[in-house]
């Protein structure tokens, strides 16, 4: 899982249920000084949330960005359900079209996601596309270490014995063996928090799609929308190799942030939001 330097949101950052017609969305939101130049809605990844994006709010508004980070359907303190079928890639793709809808008053939405979150912000758009919604609700797609498919062998292994062992230890006990030396401080204490208001349902239905969402880079690329794919320098869940060529069939924008690994926005959040700006603010009819 992510690990944001900080959980606390910082002056100028709200939190608070953003309502769509698809039901309410806990989020980080800010917003800049000025008129906003553009919207950012931030998706986290597996066994993430919402302060996975923490660090970059801040950054973000400075660069005349409103930035919205939200906690998915069962993810941390957005409500979830125990219905298997709310955790497909569709259900969940159409939530992200939902919180995007209820956000892009002023305009398209820079859809960004992160791992599991960029395979679920994909298929957003995919579903937009295939529903010839005109104009699209998204100006352009960001991947933060997601890529084409499924997960890595490696990676594979851990959601599987995660699927198997969360059922029968259930999510305290897990944790426990997972960490058996309790860590002191308020990060640690967050990071167990998190993963105990996460809905089991949620993390066997999103472990489903890391080990069997398929590669749609063909269609993504036909749909014509600016992508940007960003890594850190090393990855184990989407080999950076593979993000090369991924973005190199995509004709995408490529950002590569140095000292960073699967969690460059947790990480690394300075050059991680300097290249998300940077992209947004050089995409042709940008304001910025």
């Amino acid at each position: 899982m992510s690990r944001p330097p900080f959980c606390v949101p910082p002056v100028g950052v709200r939190a608070y249920r953003l309502v769509t017609r698809r039901g309410d969305f806990a989020v980080l939101d800010v917003e800049p000084a000025g008129e906003p130049i553009g919207t950012v809605l931030l998706v986290p990844g597996y066994t993430g949330s919402k302060e996975d994006f923490i660090a970059l709010l801040v950054p973000l508004s400075a660069a005349g960005f409103r930035a919205v980070a939200v906690d998915g359907r069962g993810q941390y303190e957005t409500v979830g359900t125990r219905a298997r079928a709310s955790y497909g890639i569709g259900a969940l793709a159409e939530d992200v079209l939902a919180q995007a809808d209820a956000l892009g008053g002023a305009g398209p939405v820079h859809l960004v996601g992160h791992s599991l979150g960029g395979l679920i912000a994909r298929g957003a758009v995919l579903r937009a596309v295939a529903a010839r919604r005109a104009p699209l609700p998204f100006a352009s797609l960001t991947l933060i270490a997601s890529g084409r498919g499924r997960v890595a062998p490696l990676q594979r292994w851990k959601v599987r014995m995660l699927a198997v062992s969360l059922p029968v230890l259930g999510a305290d006990l897990l944790w426990r063996l997972l960490n058996p030396r309790a860590e002191p401080g308020e990060i640690a204490d967050f990071l167990r928090r998190r993963w105990l208001a996460n809905a089991p349902t949620q993390l066997l239905g999103t472990g489903r799609l890391l080990l069997r969402e398929p590669d749609r880079v063909a269609r993504l690329a036909a749909a014509g929308l600016p992508v940007h794919v960003v890594s850190g320098e090393r990855d184990g869940a989407w080999p950076v190799p593979t993000l090369d060529r991924m973005a190199e069939e995509l004709g995408a924008h490529r950002s590569v942030i140095p000292g960073a690994e699967h969690s460059p926005n947790a990480e690394q959040p300075g050059a991680t939001a300097a290249a998300l700006a940077g992209f947004w603010t050089g995409l042709p009819g940008a304001d910025g």
